[in-house]
């Protein structure tokens, strides 16, 4: 399934909008529910992810069923140990079922994840505390072949960097392994912490050290829960980047600043209103905005590299030039060339963007290369002179949940094509 969008641009932003459940926090939840005997999960999000996901538990051994935004998962005790390739290419986030296979059935085969193509983001760190563990990892012709003597043993494991997918490895195989793991340069993402919400509520002995470090305490199972998954913060700062494009005034609701608060400093620097009232997010644009200035991507708190194209698309009608240093994924600009169909002035060298305002876009045949890459063709579009059509948009199906409906009631006039 392809599909497209046709976007008329030109009309400023008013209405509300619900925030969705974050993609990035309850893809980690689905693959600890593995570990569980029954767990349901309030607000998932509806995503082609998510789906992904589910189609690779069932393949492992749970059931999984959705009622509107509650979804439940229940082992059936006859899983297999090994994805077949199809499923692991569907999304990159597939590497995170690694760590809860081995600790159910102690070993597990599974070929190298898909997902956007978005640089190297090498799993070494991944098998590296998997060995800390127990595991033996051996690589032949494009699958990696994971076996351990029983369960996995607790150890003293420190990331070389804050990764988030490493983080997730390591506390997925502790929570079970025999005797203590304690992670140091653990990542310190809201949805990491939203991970260890979920497992301590299932029973999982879990304990934030002074300066940072995780400790986890092995338990022999995890009993399964009900859980809300945390509103996702990537889809907020896309709509504050539609907004900072177009202009106007929204409402998000379940929106906050808490865990925004270097995306929402950049939007008030550029001369958006923010407030919040009864648990929402209001937003007021008037007028053109004015250059961020420099804009770095760094792990949370710092920028969030998922937001980084979206804003980059508001900031090509910003007033002044932006920089944009992209520290986390090498090919994060892959938008910039549609971009440019439209009038933007974008110059790139190596994770260096340089971005000078224009008044206006212009309407364009567009094609989405990843997933926030394609959300920013969409912000850019919204704010563009004619009607743009956007190609592929099958990527921005996998973190977004009723794109098309959700920006109608924000006054986008947007038409979604399947196909």
């Amino acid at each position: 399934m392809q599909g497209r969008y046709i976007v008329t641009g030109g009309h400023p932003l008013a209405g509300e909008v619900m925030l969705q459940g974050a993609k990035n926090a309850v893809l980690p939840i689905l693959a600890a529910s593995l570990l569980c005997r029954r767990c349901q999960l309030l607000g998932c999000p509806d995503l082609t992810d998510v789906d992904s996901a589910c189609h690779i538990l069932e393949y492992l051994g749970c059931r999984t069923r959705r009622e509107g935004d509650v979804l439940t998962t229940e082992f059936n005790g006859s899983g297999k140990s090994e994805i077949p390739a199809p499923l692991m290419e569907e999304m990159r986030s597939s590497i995170i079922f690694l760590s809860v296979m081995i600790a159910r059935y102690h070993q597990a085969v599974i070929s190298m994840p898909g997902g956007c193509q978005l640089g190297p983001r090498p799993i070494d760190y991944h098998l590296a505390a998997l060995e800390k563990m127990g595991v033996q990892v051996r690589r032949d012709q494009g699958k990696l072949y994971c076996r351990c003597e029983g369960r996995l043993t607790g150890a003293q494991i420190a990331l070389p960097f804050p990764s988030v997918g490493a983080t997730e490895t390591v506390l997925l195989a502790a929570v079970t392994a025999r005797g203590e793991t304690v992670l140091t340069n653990a990542a310190r993402e809201p949805e990491i912490a939203d991970l260890i919400g979920f497992l301590r509520r299932c029973g999982a002995k879990i304990r934030l050290c002074a300066g940072g470090d995780i400790a986890v305490e092995g338990v022999d199972r995890l009993e399964g829960c009900i859980y809300p998954v945390m509103a996702d913060r990537i889809v907020l700062s896309t709509y504050l980047s539609l907004l900072a494009a177009a202009g106007g005034e929204i409402c998000i609701r379940r929106g906050s600043r808490e865990h925004n608060k270097a995306f929402c400093h950049l939007c008030e620097t550029m001369g958006m209103r923010l407030w919040e009232s009864g648990g929402d997010l209001y937003a007021r644009v008037a007028g053109r905005l004015k250059s961020p200035g420099k804009v770095r991507t760094m792990p949370y708190p710092g920028f969030p590299t998922d937001s980084q194209p979206m804003f980059l698309a508001a900031c090509t009608l910003a007033e002044g030039t932006s920089v944009f240093t992209e520290t986390i994924f090498e090919n994060r600009f892959g938008a910039a060339y549609e971009l440019g169909k439209m009038g933007a002035r974008i110059n790139i060298a190596d994770r260096i963007a340089i971005v000078e305002g224009v008044p206006a876009l212009t309407a364009a045949r567009l094609r989405c290369p990843d997933l926030r890459g394609g959300a920013s063709l969409v912000v850019a579009a919204a704010a563009a002179e004619g009607s743009s059509t956007i190609e592929e948009i099958h990527h921005i199906l996998r973190g977004y949940e009723n794109f098309a409906p959700n920006l109608r009631g924000l006054g986008v006039d947007i038409i979604e094509e399947r196909g």
